[in-house]
This record gives structure tokens, C-alpha cells and sequence, in this order.
């Protein structure tokens, strides 16, 4: 199957897998309950960005690949940290600059 056709709680189900890691594991990681990750990767329950980010984060991949099965799910660990040292106020700014070098590389 596709790992687009894939549900968020089956993607990560997948990575855990892949990465050898247990639920317990991965729960405790990423600040959850055994029995939440339990429930995201079975039973398809809602998570918050918050932790959507934390599991991403342990997975080593992007928050996109998780929801959406696009893109490469390896994400740039040296931008992701860059990016992540910027104050919550000014992130909205460093956003912006990002779209504006996509724009510039032709990629609209």
C-alpha cells in the first residue's frame, strides 16, 4: 500500500516499526501515554500539533509525512534546529522569508 492511502496513526505505526522502537518506547519519548499512541495508531484517534511535533520529531521525519504521506520523510535536521532556535515572535517573520525564497526559486 501506498503510503499516501495511509492513515496519520498507521504512518507512524509504520516508522515505530521500521525503527525498531516500541510503543512504550515511543510514547514515553514523545510525552504520551502508551495507551494515546495506543489509540492515534489504531484506532485513528485526534492529536494536537504539539504532539503531532514531539512524535515527528523522535520518528525523524516531517509533521507533513506523518499527516498527509507527502513529501520526503526525512526532514532537514540542520534547518529544523535553525528554525527551532527563533523566538515564537519572530517565527511568523522567518515563515514569510521562507515563502519568499521558494517564490524566488520558481516553485509558486
Amino acid at each position: 500500500m501506498d503510503s499516501k492511502e495511509l492513515s496519520a496513526g498507521a504512518r507512524i505505526m509504520l516508522l515505530r516499526s521500521e525503527k525498531g522502537f516500541s510503543r512504550e518506547y515511543l510514547s514515553e519519548r514523545a510525552g504520551i501515554s502508551t495507551k494515546f499512541l495506543y489509540n492515534i495508531e489504531i484506532r485513528g484517534s485526534g492529536f494536537s500539533a504539539r504532539t503531532l511535533l514531539r512524535i515527528a520529531r523522535e520518528l525523524e521525519v516531517s509533521t507533513d509525512y506523518i499527516l498527509m504521506g507527502k513529501g520526503n520523510p526525512q526532514y532537514d535536521e540542520k534547518l529544523f534546529h535553525t528554525i527551532e532556535r527563533f523566538e515564537p515572535d519572530t517565527l511568523e517573520t522567518v515563515k514569510r522569508l521562507l515563502e519568499i525564497a521558494y517564490e524566488l526559486a520558481g516553485k509558486r
